[in-house]
Formats: structure tokens, C-alpha cells, sequence
């Protein structure tokens, strides 16, 4: 009786006006090459991490070197210059309230 897991990729989706991406994973238990359960997981990127510490605005681009590589293909393509720009205005003006 062998058991393996393993993790795969099911969906990898683009969203919004600023190509936030949403990956699912599956990690999926099989007993003998049978599958006997799977687990689904999400998690979502945005193009950067924001803080504002004494009205100071700090804005890093995402790290994605431990993404699968199809997961970096894609946020390398939509996360322009512009869509980043785009996403740290907007961050800054739904918190300031302006």
C-alpha cells in the first residue's frame, strides 16, 4: 500500500483593474495511484505590499521568486509599470480618504 500527495495548480485567475491574481491549489492523497481525498487552498497576490507608518507610504513589489513559474510568467505580464503605479495611487487614496 503506497501513499503519495501531492500539489497541483487547478486555476490561476487575473482580477480586477489592477490584475491582482488568484492561484487555487489542490493537494491531492492517493492510496495505491487512487485518489482518497483532496484539499483545496486559494490565495491571492496584488502587484505590491503597502504601509503607511507617520503618513510615510512604503510600497514593495511583490515578491514572487517562490511562485510556481507559470504564476510568475503571468504577474511579470500584467504587473506593468503602470498597473503598479496605478495600484499604489489607489491604495494611498482609499486609506487617506481622498
Amino acid at each position: 500500500m503506497a501513499i503519495t500527495k501531492e500539489s497541483v495548480i487547478e486555476k490561476i485567475e487575473v482580477v480586477g483593474i489592477f490584475k491582482c491574481i488568484q492561484i487555487a491549489t489542490d493537494t491531492i492523497i492517493k492510496e495505491d495511484g487512487k485518489e482518497i481525498s483532496r484539499t483545496r487552498n486559494r490565495y491571492g497576490l496584488s502587484p505590491c505590499i503597502s504601509s503607511n507608518i507617520d503618513n510615510k507610504w512604503t510600497h514593495t513589489d511583490t515578491d514572487i521568486s517562490s511562485e510556481p513559474a507559470e504564476v510568475q510568467t503571468i504577474a511579470n505580464a500584467v504587473w506593468t509599470d503602470d498597473i503598479k503605479a496605478a495600484y499604489k495611487t489607489a491604495i494611498e487614496a482609499k486609506v487617506t480618504g481622498e
